[in-house]
C-alpha cells in the first residue's frame, strides 16, 4: 500500500498538524465585506446585508457593504474604474464575504454576478479571495427557495472560497420587513444571526492558516515541474 510511483516525492507534503495550529493568532477585528445583489430603493437583499452587518457587527467584526450602484458591466470598463477598483480594494482588505443576492427567475441577479466576476481569481500573483470564508443568503418574492444560495455555493467554490456550512434564505421578503427596512422578529431573522454566528466562528477558526488550507499538491507538482524547466533551460542557455 505505499508503493506509489505515480507521486511527486519532490511535491508530496505529509499533514502537519502544528500548522494547523499556529502559536501568533491575530487579534484584530475580523474584517468582513458585504455585498447584495439589488439597486431598487427598497432592496430586500440588501436590508439583510444590513441586518447581518449589524449583526456581525455585534460580534465583533469590522463589516463594511460595498454598494454596487454604478459598478459597469464586466469587460465594460478598465480595471481602474473607481467602482472596480473599490470593491478588489474591498475584497483584498477582508478575511471573509457575505453574498445575499435576491432569486430573479430562479438564479442570481445579474448584478450580484457582475460584482462576482470584477473579482480577479488572481491579482497581483495573489489570489484574493483563496481560503476566505463566505456566508451566503438570498432573499425569495415567493416560496422559500435554495437555487440562488447554491448558485452562490458553486461560484464560492470556483473563487476558492471556505462556505460555510449554513444559509439563509427569507421567503415572502415583502412581509419580513418594516416600512424602515428593518427586519421582523421570526425564524427567518434567527437563521440569519445562526448564519453570522457560524461565520464569525469559522473566520475566526481559519483567517491565520488559510493559505494552509488550500495548499494542494497538485499546483506543488506544477511549479516544481515549471522550476525545474527553467533551471534546465538556463543550462541549456551556459
Amino acid at each position: 500500500m505505499t508503493d506509489i510511483p505515480q507521486l511527486s516525492e519532490a511535491a508530496f507534503a505529509p499533514i502537519d498538524p502544528e500548522a494547523l495550529f499556529p502559536a501568533d493568532r491575530s487579534h484584530h477585528a475580523p474584517r468582513i465585506l458585504i455585498l447584495y445583489g439589488s439597486l431598487r430603493e427598497r432592496s430586500f437583499s440588501r436590508f439583510a446585508a444590513e441586518e447581518a452587518a449589524r449583526i456581525l457587527t455585534r460580534f465583533g467584526a469590522e463589516v463594511r457593504l460595498f454598494a454596487p450602484r454604478g459598478l459597469p458591466l464586466p469587460d465594460a470598463a478598465p480595471v481602474e474604474h473607481p467602482k472596480v477598483a473599490e470593491l478588489r480594494d474591498l475584497v483584498s482588505w477582508c478575511e471573509g464575504m457575505v453574498w445575499s443576492s435576491p432569486e430573479r427567475h430562479g438564479a442570481v441577479t445579474g448584478i450580484m454576478k457582475s460584482q462576482i466576476d470584477w473579482i480577479p481569481l488572481s491579482l497581483g500573483g495573489v489570489r484574493p479571495t483563496q481560503g476566505k470564508t463566505l456566508a451566503v443568503m438570498q432573499v425569495c418574492g415567493g416560496s422559500q427557495s435554495f437555487n440562488t444560495v447554491n448558485q452562490l455555493r458553486i461560484l464560492g467554490r470556483w473563487m476558492r472560497l471556505l462556505t460555510i456550512p449554513n444559509q439563509s434564505s427569507v421567503a415572502q421578503a415583502w412581509d419580513e420587513f418594516d416600512e424602515h427596512g428593518r427586519m421582523k422578529p421570526s425564524p427567518y431573522y434567527n437563521r440569519i444571526v445562526d448564519v453570522m454566528e457560524e461565520l464569525m466562528r469559522f473566520t475566526l477558526l481559519t483567517r491565520d492558516i488559510r493559505e494552509h488550507l488550500v495548499d494542494r499538491y497538485s499546483e506543488r507538482v506544477e511549479n516544481h515541474a515549471a522550476l525545474s524547466a527553467r533551471v534546465n533551460q538556463a543550462k541549456a542557455v551556459e
